[in-house]
């Protein structure tokens, strides 16, 4: 039997079910179908609940409007606001940015997806990390910069990175 807040895609924690009638329950009831203008707020507002897109969700999303589910993929690719997969615990974001880039950003990305296992996806398999390199935190006097659950660390390197990281994961264990 499958317990009621375990994710019955990932069998994590790290994210909620999406409720079995979005639609009928009323979810949608501030977004006008008819307007063509209600998507991206629709998907904005269902990643809020849900912290990403989730499958069923695209495909309620597609049906309330009218539009196929390609089409709401289509707009979720595009964009890089919109997230198709939870993120893990602690959300990294390593700035790309010229400053940073120039500073050793990609050397601190490929260290951290080495050392948490990440080959195709940002998440790892245990759900506490997930890593994403962003086009600029706008704090360029301080790189290369990398943001962890919104707390801004400067001037990293590789090795800091590393402990960082490694730090989280201690502290994890411990609380478990």
């Amino acid at each position: 039997m499958q317990e009621a807040n375990v994710c019955q895609c990932t069998g994590s924690r790290a994210h909620r079910l999406p409720p079995p009638t979005a639609v009928s329950s009323g979810a949608y009831g501030p977004f006008d179908a008819s307007d063509p203008g209600t998507l991206i707020p629709l998907m904005q507002a269902t990643q809020e609940e849900f912290g990403y897109l989730p499958r069923v969700e695209v495909a309620r999303i597609a049906d309330y409007l009218g539009l196929s589910e390609a089409r709401v993929y289509g707009v979720a690719t595009f964009y890089n606001q919109f997230r198709l997969e939870p993120l893990g615990k602690n959300y990294i974001q390593i700035c790309s940015g010229t400053a940073c880039h120039v500073k050793g950003a990609s050397e601190i990305f490929s260290v951290l997806r080495a050392e948490l296992g990440l080959e195709d996806a940002s998440t790892s398999k245990d759900g506490l990390f997930t890593v994403d390199s962003v086009a600029c935190l706008g704090a360029c006097s301080m790189a290369p910069l990398v943001n962890v659950n919104d707390e801004f660390h400067g001037h990293m390197t590789a090795q800091k990175a590393l402990k960082l990281v490694r730090d989280i994961r201690a502290k994890e264990r411990k609380a478990q």
